[in-house]
């Protein structure tokens, strides 16, 4: 069983360690990991802050390097890493792979973006005077991560960061330490410097805070619960620091009377169902009209029946164990509320039992739901999903829009009116028409609105809005 430290200034520390259990099979530990304190944080900070004017001076070539690298070495290792990440998470085999190809991604692209810096030369109101646009690295960088996309969501938020020439310290989910140690590992030999990236694996409560209440933090981009954000912005801007949030998501499907009904079904068995459900993409409110409703609801439970529920490494498993004992909880006490709530539960909400101890749930649908119920306004982050029955186009809009969140929306339909009216007029950052809620490209901004997103877009070319800085230079030649 390997033994995973910290990386702090270019050195493997820690000691007292934590295990990580597998949630498919809890009788096989995936690995012990160092769990690091407010003293570790700290140093890592200092590290992170002593690095900085140098790599953010460093050479294109260097941090295109870097980025380079780490992508050949985790596409090359796509299989095993993908594997690891299916036993820590749960998420399916082919899901942990598909992940995994996609972080390499993202920094193959972001290591081309080193080579595509640029800035703007501008003539000035006043004759004599050139006046130069140029983007610069805000400086040491926090990052902290979710457990439900393990590797993902680390090179998303690390690639960019390094790209522009900040300094990091990063704190994974204590879910989740193999995908974070294995990408800070991958980097590591890479050839970054000592001290520009810093993992320091610990619980939230006394990592997190340390990183919270430094002032030598430059910027903190996180995601996770909306409680947690909202602490992340309060502490942010005591000391005056840039931050970016990635929170919840209540996200509606609105599948209409002329919608192909077999890809209305495939968009909501893989938005609301797929990865367990487990993503803030997730379409868990499904919008459907009176004309439709009956048959749609007659095939999904048709499909949620053929679904194959197991062990994340069996490749016939469609749908993975809950994460753990906690989400399990979560998510069962949530089904009993929907149906206290007078929801009808129309299929799945059972615990399963599998050949292994897991944290194994039937897929559970809700029909006779209303858009008022707190199944339908509050994030499960399970493979719950309600439908809503509404009379035609313009309800659904109004359902889908009535949410504290705005982070993604889909919409089934044959009608090219509706599709752009809606495209125009849903309250989320991003849409889908005929497209699962859930599932993004790497290169393009991802982010919301209201309670989902606070800050610039994250992936492409926009995360340069978060991880630099804008300056302004005035010359006279004389």
């Amino acid at each position: 069983m390997p033994f995973r430290k910290n990386l702090i200034d270019g050195e493997w520390v820690g000691d007292a360690g934590s295990r990580n259990i597998n949630p498919s099979n809890l009788d096989d530990v995936v690995g012990e990991y160092a769990s690091g304190g407010a003293e570790q944080a700290r140093q890592a900070i200092a590290a992170a802050k002593a690095a900085f004017p140098s790599w953010s001076r460093s050479g294109l070539l260097a941090r295109h390097a870097v980025l380079r690298k780490a992508s050949d070495e985790i596409t090359a290792r796509k299989d095993e890493i993908g594997r690891a990440l299916a036993r820590e998470e749960g998420k399916t085999l082919v899901e942990g792979i598909g992940e995994t190809v996609r972080a390499a991604q993202i920094f193959d692209f972001f290591a081309g973006e080193t080579l595509r810096l640029s800035g703007e030369l501008v003539p000035s109101v006043r004759p004599g005077v050139g006046v130069e646009i140029t983007r610069e690295a805000v400086g040491v960088v926090g990052i902290i991560t979710p457990w439900n996309f393990p590797i993902a969501i680390p090179a998303w938020k690390i690639a960019p960061a390094l790209a522009y020439g900040n300094t990091i310290v990063f704190k994974p989910a204590e879910l989740v330490p193999e995908s974070a140690w294995t990408i800070v590992d991958i980097l590591h030999r890479a050839g970054l410097p000592k001290g520009v990236l810093n993992l320091v694996m610990g619980k939230g409560s006394v990592v997190g805070q340390a990183m919270l209440d430094s002032p030598d933090l430059n910027a903190i981009t996180f995601t996770g619960s909306v409680g947690t954000g909202k602490r992340v912005a309060a502490a942010s801007v005591e000391h005056m620091r840039k931050f970016q949030l990635e929170m919840g998501g209540k996200n509606p499907l609105v599948v209409l009377d002329d919608a192909d009904l077999a890809v209305a079904v495939d968009c909501a068995v893989n938005g609301a169902y797929f990865s367990t459900g487990q993503r803030c993409t997730a379409s868990s409110r499904l919008v459907v009209t009176d004309g439709i409703h009956d048959r749609f609801v007659d095939a999904m439970k048709d499909r949620l029946g053929k679904l194959v529920v197991g062990d994340a490494l069996d490749t016939k498993t469609q749908i993975g164990p809950v994460v753990d004992q906690s989400q399990l909880k979560q998510d069962e006490d949530y089904i009993a509320i929907g149906r206290q709530e007078g929801a009808d539960l129309a299929f799945g909400g059972e615990r399963l039992d599998r050949e292994t101890l897991g944290f194994y749930l039937q897929p559970a649908l809700f029909t006779q739901a209303t858009n008022a119920m707190r199944i339908s306004r509050e994030e499960i982050f399970g493979p719950v999903a309600n439908v809503i029955r509404v009379k035609d186009y313009d309800e659904a809009l109004a359902v889908a829009n009535d949410t504290p969140f705005g982070l993604t929306s889909g919409i089934c339909t044959s009608s090219l009116k509706h599709a752009t009216h809606f495209k125009r007029n849903s309250e989320a950052g991003m849409v889908m028409v005929n497209l699962p809620t859930a599932g993004v490209d790497f290169h393009v901004p991802f982010g919301g609105r209201k309670g989902s997103s606070y800050g610039p877009r994250e992936q492409g070319r926009y995360a340069a809005e978060f991880y630099t800085t804008v300056k302004t230079a005035y010359t006279f030649a004389g």
